[in-house]
């Protein structure tokens, strides 16, 4: 695997921390800013309706740019809108920076995709965006909690310098390690040719069960807390812990999920890890009332909710094929949509109680087990009749 590939991962890392480390400022910058929780809570969804419109918008805006040209222009607006959140008095100034940053972060991903696929070849794509999306897996496991960290001890602002500074060591590696122009990546095709790979059904199924299975993760990880405290009665102290073995589960689930998406002929060891997901989803919600057992479940469903998604994240890649900039925007955007619809989902659903985004998320699941299921069997024929 080339280096590159890690280096990029850095920047995703430092991207991954300021998409989530909201969680654990909402109620500094509400007070910082004289604002409600409320509002300050919107920063987050601000930032997931920017990843999704960025990532088609800035893929096709560079479309004509070298990758590299691409991720330092991306990667400057991201660290230009992080300084100037971390020295704003006003709440307008402090969204819009969250917006421009959602859209940088939602470029740099779409062209980071697609650079790494072409420079690790068709046999190790799976494995190069794993190692991508495990820069977002450390952002949750350690990016997450220091941000919060930062903003106890020296206020809200702190994080928003923390991840600016973590972006200059990404930047000078990108100068220094990424080709202006790599050998192997392919002329730029015309925008509506590259629009038109958006036709393909397969495509378009690998992007709607990525989104799926992506709003289960996210709608159930974003409810983490209340499930700890209120269902199995731990205390908040155990809050951290719990959030960190979902971590650390993601991180081993996107390693697994690359080696996956680069064996052919893997369709079988998907379905079974999708219905592995499911039932794991199903048990959480019936035995988070017990301690351990929670805990448990907690590492095993971060483990399989990142197997799946970054494994279908590589299949929706590898399926748009005469699209080079466009496939990282179609998997960005998808996964983004699904991180933006979980929340909103498990979060309407929690008036049926603290367990009620658990069975969202199996819902979720179930959703894209049966979606693939029914693509499969209509398919079957189809191939029956033109072998004949």
């Amino acid at each position: 695997m080339s280096v590159v590939v890690y280096l990029l991962a850095l920047a995703v890392f430092a991207q991954g921390t300021s998409e989530f480390m909201l969680a654990g400022l909402v109620p500094e910058i509400a007070a910082g800013l004289s604002v409600s929780v409320a509002a300050a809570g919107s920063l987050t969804s601000a930032y997931a309706v920017g990843m999704v419109v960025g990532a088609p918008a800035m893929a096709l805006l560079s479309r004509r740019w070298s990758p590299r040209s691409a991720l330092l222009a991306f990667l400057s607006a991201f660290l230009v809108a992080h300084v100037v959140a971390a020295t704003t008095g006003s709440y307008a100034v402090l969204v819009a920076t969250r917006v421009v940053a959602a859209v940088a972060n939602a470029g740099f991903l779409a062209v980071a995709l697609g650079t790494a696929a072409a420079m690790a070849g068709p046999r190790n794509t799976g494995r190069a965006i794993s190692v991508l999306l495990g820069g977002v897996t450390v952002a949750c496991i350690a990016g997450v909690p220091g941000g919060a960290l930062l903003g106890q001890v020296w206020g809200w602002r702190a994080p928003f310098w923390a991840v600016a500074a973590v972006c200059v060591p990404a930047l000078v590696a990108i100068v220094r390690a990424v080709p202006r122009a790599p050998a192997e990546q392919p002329a730029p095709a015309g925008a509506w040719a590259e629009l038109a790979v958006l036709r393909r059904p397969r495509l378009r199924l690998v992007l709607l069960l990525g989104a799926l299975v992506n709003a289960a993760t996210f709608g159930a990880f974003t409810y983490v807390a209340p499930v700890v405290t209120e269902v199995a009665r731990l205390g908040d102290g155990w809050v951290p812990p719990a959030l960190a073995l979902f971590g650390l589960g993601s991180f081993a689930g996107v390693t697994i999920g690359g080696r996956v998406a680069d064996r052919p002929g893997s369709r079988r060891t998907l379905a079974a890890l999708t219905t592995a997901l499911l039932a794991g989803w199903v048990l959480t919600a019936l035995l988070a009332h017990r301690p351990p057992v929670l805990l448990v479940l907690l590492a095993v469903q971060g483990t399989l909710s990142f197997a799946v998604g970054s494994a279908l994240i590589a299949r929706a890649v590898q399926a748009a094929t005469g699209a080079p900039r466009l496939a990282g925007a179609y998997a960005t955007a998808a996964m983004n949509a699904g991180a933006a619809a979980g929340p909103w989902l498990a979060g309407a659903a929690l008036t049926a109680g603290h367990r009620a985004p658990l069975w969202v998320s199996a819902a979720l699941v179930a959703a894209a087990a049966v979606t693939a299921a029914a693509a499969v069997a209509v398919s079957r024929p189809r191939r029956f009749a033109a072998r004949r």
